[in-house]
């Protein structure tokens, strides 16, 4: 009778209360036999010896991850969960991650620390990307470099077609991919922390003179067929260098007022009126890491790769996200230099999936 009340309410909070299974304190498996169950679930077959040698890998690289990009001794790690000559058997470190034992609570801490590492590698590594990186890279990456033409005498870079005038860019980057290491690091950070999700792995970012200028390059990317505005996740953009409405209305003004106006006085007409109008409208997805001086825009948007398998095979296609940020001359120099520095960045970054590895703890 009485088993029929019983629930574990860390699974529960799991699974019905929106609480990240990161986020759990401990797991709940008291034998051997339920850890390969549980193990086969979450998609390994303990007693193949390719899944056993998998998991011991993810094993090393979150050792590796807790000291080397954490931060953390090595000697801080209790010695049993360290290697595979000691801890011997994977099922255990569930196992210590179940306990309750007074005795054991420093290996019941670490061992949940150490298999929320493996779990975010787990996913980390089998995404598409790590199977198709080249087609990816390639298909979402060729249209940008092909648009852009560089003036060799002058070493400066254009945005360019035959029907419009040239965009001038002061910068273009190709984000360098994530690595996995950097991707874990984000995920275990993310204070929501919902669900395996890194839409920035690949990106590019333009740097424009002016902000008009960046507002053109968007019109470029769309009318150009670059990108394909649909497919954009609009939970995703942030705008926090100038409201559309605003941008739209001035354009429409100027457009009535047919006034011949040179950069300089386009671009002081659109600061005076954001000046005037304030900055209720710009919106910004929160980033608890990023300095409040990283103005921009940036959305995610999505590309259909196709892959051509080996012959005799049928070629397949799936969306693959990625990211465009563009931002004028002076964000790109506050960024350089303020308080949003990449390092800065990263440094606050590792600081909260420090505190995360140890929610319940007041030491680390």
């Amino acid at each position: 009778m009485l088993q029929r009340f019983s629930f574990d309410p860390d699974m529960l909070n799991s699974v019905a209360g929106g609480r990240s299974a990161i986020d759990s304190p401990r797991l709940n498996i008291k034998s051997l036999e339920q850890a390969s169950s549980f193990l086969l679930s979450y998609g390994f077959e303990y007693l193949k010896a390719d899944d056993q040698e998998k998991i011991w890998y993810y094993h090393r690289r979150a050792i590796v991850l807790i000291v080397e990009k954490l931060g953390f001794a090595l000697s801080e790690v209790p010695e049993l969960l360290r290697e595979r000559k000691s801890l011997q058997d994977m099922r255990r470190l569930l196992m210590f991650a179940s306990s309750q034992e007074e005795s054991e609570k420093s290996l019941q801490r670490w061992s949940c620390a150490i298999l929320r590492c493996m779990h975010v590698y787990v996913h980390a590594e089998n995404d598409l990307f790590s199977s198709f990186s080249e087609e990816i890279q390639s298909q979402i990456l060729t249209p940008f470099q092909k648009a852009i033409y560089h003036d060799g005498t002058t070493h400066t870079a254009y945005l360019r077609s035959p029907e419009r005038e040239a965009i001038k860019l002061l910068g273009f980057e190709v984000k360098p991919f994530k690595t996995s290491a950097s991707t874990v690091i984000k995920l275990l950070a993310k204070p929501d922390a919902l669900a395996m999700k890194i839409f920035d792995k690949l990106g590019v970012r333009f740097v424009t003179k002016s902000l008009f200028d960046s507002f053109q390059v968007i019109r470029y990317l769309v009318e150009e067929n670059i990108m394909s505005f649909p497919h954009i996740m609009p939970d995703q953009s942030s705008n926090n260098m100038y409201p559309v409405d605003l941008f739209v209305t001035i354009c429409q003004e100027l457009i009535a007022a047919d006034a011949k106006l040179s950069e300089a006085e386009v671009n002081k007409i659109f600061t005076d009126r954001l000046t005037a109008a304030g900055d209720s409208q710009l919106f910004r997805k929160e980033n608890f890491f990023s300095g409040a001086d990283y103005r921009f825009i940036k959305f995610i948007t999505r590309k259909l790769v196709h892959i051509q398998p080996l012959p005799g095979r049928e070629p397949f296609s799936f969306f693959y996200p990625f990211e465009i940020q563009i931002m004028d001359e002076a964000s790109h120099q506050s960024i350089l230099s303020g308080p949003s520095e990449h390092e800065a960045y990263k440094d606050r970054q590792v600081l909260a999936a420090r505190k995360r590895l140890f929610a319940d703890s007041e030491t680390h």
